[in-house]
Parts: C-alpha cells; sequence; structure tokens
C-alpha cells in the first residue's frame, strides 16, 4: 500500500460552544490509501480534551509510516489489529487508517459497505442537528435558519435550562440534550426532571467521565434515557456502562475506528443498551463512515458537514433530518475534492 496524509482545518459556519470551551474551525487529518489502484480515505477530528492533536498523529504516522504501508492488505478487521498494536496510544490515528481501510475494502469490492454489511439506509434513524451554546437570541437564530425535526441541545452550564425553555417556544421538534459532563450530582436530576416536561428525548453525559456512584444513582431516578458519551471511549467501557446509563455514544474516533464500533454496538444491543453513533465535527469523509453503519443504531448525531463552512467530499444528502447515502459508489460512498490531495 502507499499513504498520503493531509491535515486539514475547516471553518464552522458559528462558532462551536460546549461546556469545554468554544472553537471557530476543526482541524483533523486525512489519510489516502491506495492498493491495487484504488484509493480509500479516512479522517480523524483532533478534539482538545482528548489531548491528541494532529501534530501527534503525523509524529506517529511518520515515525511507523514504513510498517502502516508494509501490511499486506487483505480485510480491515486483521489491518486494524495490526494499527492497534503499531499505535497503541493513538486510537484517533487508527481511526482514520481503519476508515480508509474499509473505504479500500468497499472499493475493491465495488460495493458500498452498508451493501457489504446487508444493512438498508432506508431503515437509519433520522440525524439530529446540533445547536452550540451561544445567547437565546444566536441560539434561536440558529435554529430558526436550519429548520430541523430533532435538534441536540448543548448545556451544561449557568442559565441553560432557561435556555431550553426559551429554544422551545420557537418549536415542537424534539430536543435532545447535552451536557458534555457539565452537571453535579445535586442539579442533575432537577434539571432532568424539567426537560422531559419540556419535550427532551434523552440526555447525554449529565456528569463526570468518572462519576460512576452518582451515575449509578441518577440512572435508578431519571425519568429519561441517560447516555455515555465521555465515559464510553473504548470497546472495554460498554460493559461498565450498563446499570449507569440507557444507552452509550459511540464515536468512531474516540473507539479507534469502524472495526470496534461494529463489536461496540453488537455487545450493547446484546446487553440492552441503545446505542447513538456520534460525530466529532467530522467532514463528509468521516461522517459518510457513520452514515454506512446508521441503519444498526437508535440515534445518529452525524451532522459535521451542516454545522461546517467548508467540506473535503461529496456524496452525503441531507433532506430534513434523513440521510441519504450515495446508492452506486462503492466503500463510503463518497468523492474527494480533488485539491485535497493535489498530486494526485
Amino acid at each position: 500500500m502507499q499513504l498520503k496524509y493531509r491535515i486539514t482545518t475547516l471553518p464552522f459556519r458559528h462558532p462551536f460552544t460546549i461546556s469545554k470551551g468554544t472553537k471557530t474551525h476543526q482541524s483533523a487529518l486525512v489519510v489516502e490509501l491506495e492498493h491495487r489502484g484504488r484509493k480509500g480515505y479516512g479522517e480523524a477530528p483532533a478534539i482538545a480534551y482528548y489531548n491528541i492533536p494532529v501534530e501527534q498523529m503525523v509524529a506517529d504516522l511518520e515515525q511507523k509510516k514504513i510498517f502502516v504501508e508494509k501490511f499486506a492488505f487483505i480485510e480491515p478487521e486483521r489491518y486494524w489489529h495490526y494499527l492497534h498494536h503499531l499505535f497503541p496510544k493513538n486510537p484517533f490515528l487508527v481511526c482514520a487508517l481503519d476508515m480508509a481501510a474499509w473505504d479500500l475494502y468497499g472499493k475493491l469490492r465495488n460495493k458500498p459497505l452498508h451493501v457489504l454489511w446487508n444493512l438498508d439506509p432506508a431503515k437509519a434513524p433520522l440525524c439530529d442537528y446540533t445547536i452550540g451554546l451561544d445567547t437565546v437570541d444566536k441560539m434561536v437564530a440558529k435554529m430558526k435558519e436550519k429548520p430541523w425535526p430533532v435538534y441536540k441541545i448543548k448545556v451544561g452550564v449557568p442559565g441553560d435550562m432557561e435556555l431550553v425553555e426559551a429554544l422551545r417556544k420557537h418549536t415542537d421538534a424534539m430536543f435532545r440534550v447535552d451536557a458534555n459532563a457539565g452537571w453535579s450530582r445535586d442539579e442533575a436530576l432537577p434539571k432532568i426532571t424539567r426537560l422531559k416536561e419540556l419535550g427532551v428525548e434523552l440526555v447525554e453525559q449529565p456528569l463526570a467521565k468518572d462519576d460512576w456512584e452518582g451515575m449509578a444513582q441518577l440512572f435508578r431516578e431519571s425519568p429519561l434515557p441517560l447516555y455515555a458519551d465521555e465515559s464510553c471511549v473504548a470497546e472495554q467501557d460498554v460493559l461498565r456502562c450498563l446499570n449507569h446509563f440507557h444507552g452509550i455514544n459511540i464515536k468512531l474516533t474516540k473507539c479507534s475506528g469502524i472495526t470496534p464500533a461494529l463489536r461496540m454496538i453488537e455487545t450493547a444491543h446484546a446487553n440492552g443498551l441503545k446505542v447513538m453513533l456520534g460525530s466529532m465535527n467530522e467532514s463528509t469523509i468521516g461522517s459518510a463512515a457513520i452514515g454506512q453503519m446508521a441503519p444498526l443504531v437508535d440515534c445518529v448525531d452525524m451532522d459535521g458537514p451542516l454545522l461546517l463552512a467548508e467540506d473535503n467530499a461529496n456524496g452525503l444528502t441531507y433532506e430534513q433530518g434523513r440521510v441519504l447515502l450515495s446508492l452506486e459508489q462503492p466503500g463510503l460512498g463518497v468523492t474527494v475534492y480533488s485539491g485535497l490531495f493535489p498530486q494526485d
């Protein structure tokens, strides 16, 4: 195989604010794997609170690039295991390479991934649209700019209930709420009780990621389903979420790719946990990987291409929450822009 990579920095349409901070651009590593005349693409965004910047991804990749290329590629699962041991401390980089391997695998067989997995894209749940933290007027304006059947509302800061109450006055759409670990034990239950009255479907990561005692109590008392995000990073975290959360949010980047995500979905459902496939503001490349898997899960949050002002590829269409995949393009079903790897 031949490996190429590119660092991208795509601007948001609006500054993106959660309880952990604000950003105006999303940096990511995009990789290209070429084998037998076909090219596969993968993406891994950099997220500050996971402490894996793109510079670290590049440094690790450069150090072991020869080993990445020398692997005798046959199918993605074996490649993921190889990468997992090659980069044991960099799941983000493993994700980008694993995603590219799956894209390549589909192209070598000339089939979209959902066909290889025997999935029906029409059975995928609706994708939500995220409203980042801001003033009430600006959050309402963002919502009106993008009429949508399901919104994810970022909370986890003082006055967040007033924000949700204000937004509810402007739409009957379903709300999902994401606290990003921003609530204390004392405030979580009263807020969740109020959110149920406001037509909220679920609450994501209400407490600190390591507050398992608090989550066990909240799980027993919550009137709404609770989904783990920061508390469920990798495969070994799935079973730990039992009796603490009603569901988990799987993000390809944090769990190290499509290969482990497929296993996590199976394990979660086998043990009665709901599954959300979440995003980390990926472009169409990373979002398409989520879209190919979407029929397997209960909730989907893959709105990166809607939040970003620029993109890296085409092949996804969003229509009022429905994600329409390219049904004929193989692999991820995307075509990268010609300028992404201009040397090609």
